[in-house]
């Protein structure tokens, strides 16, 4: 007979949905007084530490604090040994660019002197970067750029000052992000290292530039200025001797 029992329901199981007893909260230590009294309290804990901490000014821009090894600072546009530009105009940074901030426009080398008229070389291979600017208005530092690149031909350097007053100076062309020259370059353009294939440069078999290099430059530098002489007297020559 006692198999046949109902089965005792838990206390408040016949209650309606919303009005089903809740398991009392338990009473805080020191009562209602000790809750109101210990919640602000335990807020203000780190205001009070904050109080007797030692404090410290970074005396900037007078004392500048050192970044770390790989910190995302203003970009730059590496070279090879040789002086020649690592840059092929691929644009995949560009492409890999999440603000839009890059842009590359490529164009062919030339082997031709610019003083026959030509371009000139500025990177091994077919190609380099003519055109290379980053706004660093729309830069958000994120560093994908770098890891598109296939030459390593774009790094971060650890430079962070960029503030400006004017919006047209922070958008930095390539004469600005090109690495200065090292011992052992000369400035592009020129012609590759005498014997040497563009792969031959990313497997480290140059390591500076040629007497050859250096001559050209040279026979350049000279040539322009030549023309640049006889572009003014022409001037003079026009405007009836006096210079404008």
């Amino acid at each position: 007979m006692a198999d046949n029992l109902p089965a005792e329901r838990p206390e408040g199981a016949n209650l309606p949905s919303t009005e089903r007893r809740s398991a009392p909260e338990p009473t805080p230590k020191g009562g209602p007084l000790g809750e109101a009294t210990y919640k602000p309290v335990a807020g203000f804990a780190v205001t009070f530490e904050t109080m007797f901490r030692k404090v410290y000014t970074e005396e900037y821009p007078e004392v500048k604090r050192p970044t770390a090894e790989r910190y995302h600072g203003r970009h730059q546009l590496n070279r090879h040994p040789d002086g020649l530009e690592k840059c092929v105009g691929c644009e995949l940074c560009a492409w890999a660019c999440p603000a839009d901030a890059i842009l590359v426009e490529g164009a062919s080398n030339d082997d031709t002197p610019i003083s026959e008229g030509g371009t000139g070389r500025f990177s091994p291979g077919e190609r380099y970067g003519r055109v290379y600017q980053i706004n660093y208005l729309r830069c958000i530092f994120c560093g994908l750029c770098i890891e598109a690149c296939p030459t390593r031909a774009l790094t971060m350097t650890n430079f962070y000052e960029l503030a400006d007053n004017n919006r047209a100076d922070l958008i930095f062309t390539k004469d600005q992000l090109l690495a200065p020259l090292s011992e052992g370059m000369v400035a592009a353009p020129h012609p590759m290292v005498e014997g040497m294939e563009e792969r031959d440069y990313y497997l480290g078999k140059v390591d500076k530039a040629t007497d050859a290099q250096r001559e050209y430059v040279a026979a350049e530098a000279a040539a322009q200025e030549a023309a640049d002489g006889g572009s003014q007297a022409a001037e003079m020559e026009a405007e009836g001797g006096m210079p404008r």
